[in-house]
């Protein structure tokens, strides 16, 4: 992989040269986040939230700044820069598009993700203006700890009655799960080669 702690430029060669998969939404809504990557003293770190209970969808759980795409979005990565924006504070001419992943089919919301990955292009550590009914904490994960396997685990949950097999990554005292979690498997993956 590397020996120091940023990934950015292994980050930009890999997704660069990755196509992602789409999905159809075939009615159903849809959404885009981002996965925000920068470097604080030479370490890269991954911007995440932590949604308030006041939201409508995937109240307390950790997730990538976005949401829903509205009807004047130009386009879904318009929609990821402009939640993002809402929900944290980061003006778009602060993100630096790198690369997009597979979409992929929110289980619970029935949402379709689009997920797109930036790095942040300002000065760190930032000042994140955040949202406080959408946005009750805004956490900064170092990368080499989500890359690191001993701080995943995968459970079996039952979901409209099958069995699924959900990875859950563990940050201090939050667990990140489902489409998030999703997402950032297969970022990993990618990282990992």
């Amino acid at each position: 992989m590397t020996t120091s702690e940023s990934y950015l430029e292994l980050a930009r060669e890999r997704l660069e040269a990755y196509r992602p998969q789409r999905i159809d939404p075939l009615g159903r809504p849809q959404a885009a986040v981002l996965l925000l990557l920068y470097d604080i003293d030479g370490r890269t770190h991954v911007l995440f939230t932590k949604r308030t209970e006041l939201v409508e969808h995937h109240k307390g759980e950790i997730c990538f700044p976005g949401g829903s795409q509205e009807e004047d979005d130009v386009d879904l990565y318009y929609t990821a820069l402009r939640e993002t924006f809402e929900e944290v504070g980061l003006m778009p001419e602060h993100v630096e598009r790198v690369g997009q992943l597979d979409d992929i089919v929110s289980r619970v919301s029935n949402f379709v993700i689009s997920p797109y990955v930036g790095f942040v292009t300002t000065a760190t550590p930032m000042a994140f203006n955040h949202a406080v009914h959408e946005v009750d904490e805004v956490l900064e994960a170092p990368l080499a700890h989500l890359l690191d396997e001993r701080n995943m685990s995968r459970e079996t949950r039952r979901f409209e009655g099958e069995d699924v097999v959900i990875d859950i990554y563990r940050w201090r005292n939050h667990a990140i799960w489902g489409a998030t979690a999703r997402i950032l498997t297969q970022f990993l993956g990618l990282l990992r080669g």
